[in-house]
């Protein structure tokens, strides 16, 4: 068996690209998801990797997961924290429960995750920490006042992290998609998809591989002294 990864948010969309991509490269994949139990356990069904539900956003329900992963693969030695929501609202029609529910999960969640595996990457002396931010966590975006600020905080989370962690033969990477073919992003009007594309250069959206490709890439060997690092995957849309 290869090494043991754990993808959050890892049954659909991005994170099933990168769930499957890692398993073809040889890792040992477990899957986590929030609440579509018909689309986890149709993608178990397909790609034979097993499926693991809870909520990034609960620190103790994180704990007990990677806990049950752990029973059954062995320790999370690649973390790829992708898990996320959006509640898209003009700042000033913006609730609270609104911006605390992204905050925790896509922001307080990578805290969730990675604090329980850290302490065994630090003592094994390797670990791969890969953070799926956001295109409109480097750039910002109307309407997206809680997500950009939770994407924004990813990125900041990698490079402190990066720090601690080079020492201990653990890297800290973030990846930045821009707009991917995904469900959601598909689902909209092709008046709204039109004008998204207008803003890429490349004249069209990414595929979900293709991020996972980084994912793997970020994850290898090879990638051993790149750390600390953000790789933008937009197309051209935005260059940092």
């Amino acid at each position: 068996m290869g090494r043991v990864a754990l993808v959050t948010g890892g049954t659909r969309g991005i994170g099933k690209a990168i769930s499957i991509a890692l398993r073809d490269s040889g890792y040992s994949v477990a899957a986590s998801y929030a609440g579509n139990e018909e689309a986890a356990a149709a993608f178990t069904t397909e790609t034979g990797i097993a499926a693991y539900k809870w909520s990034v956003a609960d620190y103790d329900a994180c704990v007990e997961g990677i806990g049950r992963v752990e029973a059954d693969l062995g320790p999370v030695e690649v973390l790829v924290n992708n898990a996320g929501i959006a509640r898209d609202g003009m700042f000033h029609k913006l609730t609270p429960e609104s911006w605390n529910a992204v905050i925790d999960t896509n922001l307080t969640g990578l805290f969730n995750m990675t604090h329980p595996v850290w302490g065994g990457m630090r003592s094994r002396g390797f670990g791969r920490v890969i953070n799926i931010s956001s295109v409109n966590g480097q750039k910002g975006q109307l309407g997206q006042a809680n997500y950009s600020a939770a994407k924004a905080g990813d990125i900041g989370f990698t490079k402190a992290l990066a720090q601690e962690g080079a020492f201990k033969g653990i890297t800290v990477n973030a990846i930045c998609p821009g707009y991917i073919a995904t469900e959601m992003v598909m689902a909209v009007s092709e008046r709204i998809r039109d004008a998204i594309i207008a803003q890429i250069p490349v004249g069209r959206l990414g595929e979900a591989d293709e991020v996972a490709r980084c994912v793997v890439f970020l994850a290898s060997d090879e990638a051993a002294f790149i750390t600390g690092s953000t790789l933008s995957a937009n197309g051209g849309q935005y260059m940092a």
